[in-house]
């Protein structure tokens, strides 16, 4: 990769890649700005389809600027931004991720909560960079961790992932507490 400029939150910005055939349009991975939250969300909508859950999107556009640039953000993002030849510059995937921490290890990692790559723009390589990035800021911080959850149905997504060398975690469920029993729970 060529060389990166680094900002406040040790993310950094690879610029002028193209795909891994050296092919397409050129392309870089740089850290979200707040320019680019309607883009996150148009991403967003477009992945909540692909996950066939398109109508379980709430947030809205002032939801994701608060979040991710807000007073203090606890949620980041990465994006692939294409060149494309028709159209110039387009934000074609984004990373959001935040901060763990696991008591085993006492150190802290990172959550991917979401990766997507808009089907147009894949096979350029975009999906691999952005998470070669949030490896890269999981180094610099000294995170032993980078983790995600997969749909158990979307074996491309489990195919790309074990082709990096990510393992499934299958001894663990998933549990949630949401809706009337976490009002409930909560005293409300």
């Amino acid at each position: 990769m060529s060389a990166r400029d680094v900002d406040a939150t040790g993310a950094a910005e690879t610029p002028g890649e193209r795909g891994p055939d050296g092919e397409g349009p050129p392309w870089r991975v740089r850290p979200a700005a707040e320019a680019d939250v309607e883009a996150i969300y148009a991403l967003v909508r477009e992945l909540a389809v692909y996950e066939r859950e398109p109508h379980a999107v709430q947030a809205g556009v002032e939801d994701f600027r608060i979040a991710l640039f807000g007073p203090q953000p606890l949620v980041h993002a990465q994006v692939a931004e294409v060149e494309d030849p028709e159209v110039g510059a387009q934000i074609a995937g984004m990373a959001l991720w935040y901060v763990t921490f696991s008591t085993w290890r006492g150190r802290h990692g990172i959550w991917l909560e979401d990766l997507f790559v808009s089907p147009r723009y894949r096979r350029l390589g975009l999906g691999r960079a952005l998470l070669a990035e949030l490896g890269r800021i999981c180094r610099s911080r000294g995170y032993p961790r980078l983790e995600w959850w997969v749909l158990d149905w979307n074996s491309p997504a489990q195919e790309f992932y074990l082709s990096l060398g990510a393992a499934p975690q299958d001894e663990w469920t998933v549990w949630r507490l949401d809706g009337t029993a976490l009002a409930e729970l909560g005293g409300g």
